[in-house]
């Protein structure tokens, strides 16, 4: 019985660390200050700062609107399995989100400039391949 309990112990540890890790790495990723992030989720920045570190739970409530200021499921702190997208690099998750915020005309303009920028990466591409 007391093997079970230190395996439950170790493995919450060890889930309570990836959590803090991935809350962290959203908060940094975005350019947030823990003060900008504890005064939006309503707690001390003392205390964002020791959920960060591990040192202490997070919980639900303060997870959802972590969650919901970083612009990611919840799921992706948890490590549950989640959407599909979730598998995107980081930097694609972030055009996605800031492009969802566009008006459809802006969206098209958009994909527009990603064709120009595709194309010309492509160009410069083949320019070294074709040894200059």
């Amino acid at each position: 019985m007391n093997k079970n309990r230190g395996n439950q112990e170790r493995d919450e540890a060890y889930e309570r660390t990836n959590l803090a890790a991935r809350l962290k790495e959203a908060r940094e990723y975005l350019g947030f200050s823990q003060d900008q992030v504890a005064q939006h989720v309503r707690m001390s920045r003392s205390a964002l700062s020791n959920i960060e570190n591990g040192q202490r739970k997070v919980e639900v409530v303060e997870l959802k609107r972590l969650a919901a200021l970083y612009e990611r499921p919840v799921t992706y702190f948890t490590g549950e399995p989640g959407r599909p997208e979730a598998a995107l690099p980081e930097d694609i998750e972030l055009l996605a989100r800031k492009a969802s915020k566009l008006t459809p005309k802006d969206r098209a303009e958009l994909a527009r400039f990603a064709d120009f920028l595709g194309s010309r990466d492509g160009d410069r591409g083949g320019r070294a391949a074709g040894g200059n």
